[in-house]
């Protein structure tokens, strides 16, 4: 059986201040009213049945994610993180639980915070996915056709071209040959040109025995806790145990963790239109134009140029000013360069350090 499961658990801190510890970006309603959390459920829910539709996130988020998904799931499908540890351990303990009530699962993994415009191709993607998770025993994620050199993203190189069959014929499936973090741009730029480099989804598929395999391999620690916990699940103590292992482990994603390291991996060549929601420029399709500018909210923009400009409730005016990103929030306004916009999360990590700032983290 296949299982969707949702990332809920991020922080959002790169779009500080309009996303906060208390009400992080998966749970603002940024694209068509609906929030990105809302938006993820929607696309899985036409290719996964509700109840086997699973997010995990952190236990402080637990009553939100409970709010945004009654209308999919029931509060049982919420796998909560005693403790933040990173994508490769909240996966392992989904594996664990899913592995639990089913000795074939296969997990669809979807970051809550992406924006996706669907199609058929996308589905067909998703399809060959699971496909290949079962017939290769392999590690599968998506890379995206890059259509500039982004910085902040990170990258997959391709390697030997497969077979997928008949039924996929007209979909491209590789061999992973390396992952590389957020190069620079001078280096995203040649990866462009090379055109053997895909951006990293992050959408990953994989049935859940592949992966704690693979688990056992590369990061055994994590692995002897999970085994620990599974033998602890449908116990009286199974959230005692949870608790009490979970907070030991050390944290790490599962693209540090596994993938940069594992011999199983392949990308399948996706095609269609994928954002990581993880900057203020990425958020331009949801402000509307006004001249030379992108606003949202109350906003006069006038002699300006190329300026990113999000209002609230107060009037917010630019004038004479160019390659600005303004966000007002009503407690904080952010007044930056663009060229500075990766730095936003140093910022946010900046404020956290300072007790008289606390009440705007």
């Amino acid at each position: 059986m296949t299982y969707g499961l949702v990332l809920a658990g991020g922080k959002g801190s790169r779009l500080y201040p309009l996303s906060r510890v208390n009400r992080p970006k998966q749970f603002l309603d940024i694209i068509n009213n609906k929030t990105l959390l809302h938006n993820t459920l929607c696309r899985i829910s036409n290719i996964i049945d509700n109840e086997n539709l699973y997010i995990i996130t952190n236990k402080e988020y637990k009553s939100q994610v409970a709010v945004e998904s009654k209308k999919f799931i029931s509060e049982s499908n919420i796998i909560v993180e005693p403790s933040n540890k990173e994508t490769a351990v909240c996966i392992a303990l989904a594996a664990i639980k899913l592995l639990k009530k089913d000795k074939d699962a296969i997990i669809l993994i979807f970051p809550s915070d992406h924006y996706i415009e669907v199609s058929n191709l996308f589905y067909n993607i998703l399809n060959c996915a699971i496909d290949i998770s079962n017939k290769k025993r392999g590690l599968i994620t998506i890379g995206i056709k890059p259509k500039n050199p982004q910085t902040g993203y990170g990258y997959i190189q391709t390697g030997k071209l497969i077979n997928c069959g008949i039924e996929f014929s007209d979909l491209c499936v590789y061999k992973v040959e390396r992952f590389i973090e957020k190069p620079s741009y001078e280096i995203a730029k040649d990866f462009i040109l090379n055109g053997s480099y895909f951006w990293n989804s992050g959408i990953f598929c994989f049935r859940a025995d592949v992966y704690l395999r693979e688990l056992e391999k590369y990061l055994p620690k994590i692995y002897k806790g999970m085994i620990d916990i599974y033998k602890s699940i449908g116990e009286k103590d199974e959230e005692i145990v949870i608790n009490k292992i979970y907070n030991q482990l050390e944290g790490i994603s599962i693209d540090f963790g596994i993938m940069q390291k594992t011999r199983k991996a392949y990308v399948i060549s996706g095609d269609f239109y994928w954002d990581d929601i993880g900057s203020f420029t990425s958020l331009i399709r949801t402000l509307k134009k006004d001249g030379k500018n992108f606003i949202k909210g109350n906003v006069l923009s006038e002699d300006s140029e190329n300026c990113l400009v999000f209002g609230n409730d107060n009037l917010v005016i630019t004038f004479g000013v160019k390659d600005l990103i303004v966000v007002n929030t009503g407690d904080v306004i952010l007044i930056m360069n663009k060229t500075k916009e990766q730095e936003v999360k140093y910022l946010f990590e900046l404020l956290k350090n300072k007790e008289q700032f606390s009440d705007f983290i």
